[in-house]
């Protein structure tokens, strides 16, 4: 679905106590989330502007997203 919010929060919503703690603890899990949070309102606002990009940097987007969406789960998870 276009313009879908995948949040970290929203995307772990069982993990929201772990992701505060982490954000305020750790700066490499908070930048991290920062980043993660920061692509996916990028990714958004493109879906809902028509992705004035080409598909190809769409995908990259959504690939870098994902990646960093896997790195933060295994964070939250140990």
């Amino acid at each position: 679905m276009l313009g879908e919010d995948h949040s970290l929060i929203n995307e772990f919503p069982e993990h929201q106590a772990t992701i505060v703690k982490l954000s305020k603890a750790d700066p490499n899990f908070a930048d991290a989330a920062k980043q993660y949070n920061a692509l996916d309102k990028e990714i958004r606002e493109l879906e809902l502007n028509g992705a004035p990009i080409d598909d190809e940097a769409m995908n990259q987007l959504k690939h870098d997203r994902a990646e960093l969406k896997d790195a933060l789960y295994i964070r939250l998870t140990q």
